[in-house]
């Protein structure tokens, strides 16, 4: 995996555009911080690819959200105590809601 500065975008497109033919993927970099995932897609693929890069992103999502659950004591709650919350994180939204129309 290569890192390159986002200022190689700018200055050296042409250099970048090999690279990430040679080397199938790139990590785009801003002051230093991986910022970006670069990787070569055609017209045939584009669609399979975003479903497989969106389907990374979800799964990922939700072992963040089990891995907090975890830490925070509330992998345990019950339906009931689910069902709890939503109720009112709902009615303090309706109650929000109607304050600032």
């Amino acid at each position: 995996m290569k890192f390159i500065p986002s200022r190689d975008l700018r200055i050296r497109p042409g250099q970048v555009w090999r690279e990430l033919k040679k080397e199938r993927e790139l990590i785009i970099t801003s002051n230093g911080q991986p910022v970006a995932l670069m990787t070569p897609i055609t017209g045939d693929n584009l669609e399979e690819e975003l479903r497989v890069i969106r389907s990374a992103w979800l799964r990922e999502t939700i072992r963040a959200i089990q891995h907090r659950s975890v830490e925070q004591g509330i992998d345990k709650m019950t339906m009931e105590e689910i069902d709890e919350v939503i109720r009112k994180v709902r009615t303090e939204r309706r109650k929000q809601k109607k304050g600032t129309g």
